[in-house]
């Protein structure tokens, strides 16, 4: 359930430090973060209790929705707002067009400043290079699973043991519903077979 611990009037100014701490459990105590929040100067925070990995996390829209222009998101830590360095920058793209700033703490990054936006295109260069990357030794692993004979996807259901047994039941006059239950096989699996 989002939490937020108001210090002024809901009603900001441009240029205001907004604060995002999230816990992962009900168990977990996000006072460590509200504090380094306060401390670098977050006239308000919203907090989420549920996984990085989880979409639906009321807090975080709540305060993306009232960041203006030149307001700056800040955070503890990077992995308290995203789910993925792609998550992040996709985060941080829709910040930038809003004209709304983001600060990580731990991290020192700062998007307000030119070193900030630098450290977070390099952020950026190397999710791309990872994703390039993946998607190389995918091919290539695909590329040597078929020279050794290999064929990617399920294995077919359909054996030709399964497709004799089949055509016997049909000639012995079993319907094809029949057959294919027999056999093991859906009604429209035996159809494509014998097509």
């Amino acid at each position: 359930m989002p939490t937020s611990s108001p210090t002024r009037s809901t009603t900001q100014q441009p240029g205001h430090l907004l604060g995002y701490a999230r816990v992962s459990t009900t168990a977990q105590d996000p006072a460590l973060q509200h504090d380094a929040l306060t401390a670098a100067g977050c006239y308000r925070t919203w907090t989420d209790t549920a996984s990085g990995a989880l979409a639906a996390r009321p807090a975080l829209d709540d305060v993306l929705a009232r960041l203006g222009p030149g307001d700056v998101l800040v955070v503890w830590r990077l992995d308290r707002l995203a789910r993925s360095l792609r998550h992040l920058l996709t985060l941080i793209d829709d910040l930038d067009s809003r004209g709304v700033g983001f600060r990580s703490l731990t991290e020192s990054i700062d998007t307000t400043t030119a070193t900030g936006r630098l450290v977070l295109h390099l952020f950026g260069a190397l999710g791309e290079f990872e994703r390039d990357l993946l998607k190389e030794r995918t091919a290539a692993g695909l590329e040597a699973a078929v020279a050794r004979g290999r064929r990617g996807g399920r294995p077919a259901l359909m054996t030709p043991a399964k497709l004799a047994a089949a055509r016997a039941l049909l000639t012995a006059g079993r319907t094809a519903g029949e057959a294919a239950e027999a056999v093991g096989v859906s009604r429209a699996t035996l159809y494509r077979a014998l097509a």
